[in-house]
Parts: C-alpha cells; structure tokens; sequence
C-alpha cells in the first residue's frame, strides 16, 4: 500500500468536488455475456457464482482506480483488493464473508468454498473484514434488474465499490446476466467504469 500524491494527481479537483458530496457515489449497470463463462465452469464442475466473482475481482484489480481508498486526508492505493461477498443462507437472510483474491481460480475456489460454508452454518451479520482493501459483492438471483440502489449511511464515509450481479437469462441464444456497478465518483469516473466492464467481459470468455 502506498499514499497516492494528490498534488500532482490529474483528477485533483475531481476528488476535492465530490468528496464533498453526502452521496458521491455514481452507478451504472451492464447486462454481460456469461454464455462462455457458464460452459466452461460447469464444464470444470466449478461453481458458476465463484467463477464470475473471481472474473470480476481479477478485473477489479486491473482498474488501478478501484484499489483507491480514502483514508483520512489521503488517498491509498491497495497492492490488492479481496472480495467481500454476501452469501445467502437456506432461511433466507444473508450474511457478509471474506474471500482473498488468488491469481490462480483453483486456490480461488478452494478457499472461498471454506468460507461460503462457515457464513451458513453461521446467524446474523458479522463483519467479515476490518480492512477497506475490499469489494463489496452482492447477489441476486432472483431478479434481472435494470438498475439497483444501496443502503447508505451517510455519515460514514465510505468509499468502496459496490458490485451487484442479478439473475442470467437467456436473450438470441446467449446467457445475459445484469451487473451493477457503484463506485466513488471522487476516486473513479465512468472511463474507468468502462475498463472494468470490457476487462470483466475479456475474463468472462476467457477458456
């Protein structure tokens, strides 16, 4: 982890602007083509769910903006952020988990199925991280949604993005599942919305 040098940063008076802001969050949401994704993890007998996480965390890292956190007066940059996922439970409610991001899917999975199965055989919600070097993850299966909101405390400063995959459905042949993205406009604009999305639909159809 390093400090940003905000003085000399081209996006100086785009951070100063919204970090005033009560909501600087902004949010955009994709619909991306899972049909390869799909075959090839169920190909493998992979989870579908870990190996569109682990897609969109390898992305996520590769977005230097999206490993940006604020942090008192400054701006850090992560080496690495891992993946804090909700994971649903069979009573219904949710609860929050901690997946650390390996390069390498195999270990990926591995570990992650570790912790999908300690957060259900848990109750109620547990902060599963004490670090902001994290993605905040979230699932709906359920819905194929056009757009989607989140809860917000305002007076805390939070400043991690936010990503939200809904249900895939089946559109001309192809698997299309709809993807939300929110992130702090003081530290990542839509440019960078867009590097996430063409890298995360590059991994998607990688073999």
């Amino acid at each position: 982890m390093k400090k940003l040098d905000i003085t000399n940063w081209s996006r100086k008076d785009h951070f100063h602007f919204f970090s005033q802001f009560e909501e600087p969050f902004f949010g955009v949401t994709v619909n991306v083509d899972c049909t390869l994704a799909y075959q090839n993890a169920k190909s493998a007998g992979s989870s579908f769910f870990l190996y569109y996480l682990h897609r969109a965390l390898k992305a996520a890292n590769a977005v230097e903006p999206f490993r940006y956190r604020i942090q008192g007066e400054d701006v850090v940059i992560h080496d690495q952020v891992n993946a804090s996922p909700t994971i649903n439970r069979p009573d219904g409610t949710f609860g929050f988990s901690y997946m650390a991001y390996y390069p390498d899917f195999a270990e990926f999975e591995q570990a992650a199925k570790k912790e999908i199965e300690r957060v259900q055989n848990t109750r109620g919600l547990e902060f599963a991280a004490s670090n902001d070097n994290i993605i905040h993850f979230s699932s709906l299966p359920w819905l194929h949604f056009t757009s989607l909101t989140h809860a917000r405390s305002f007076s805390f400063k939070d400043c991690v993005p936010k990503i939200s995959f809904g249900k895939m459905v089946e559109q001309d042949g192809k698997k299309i599942m709809p993807v939300a993205l929110n992130v702090h406009h003081g530290l990542a604009d839509g440019y960078h919305a867009g590097q996430f999305f063409e890298l995360f639909q590059e991994f998607l159809n990688e073999k």
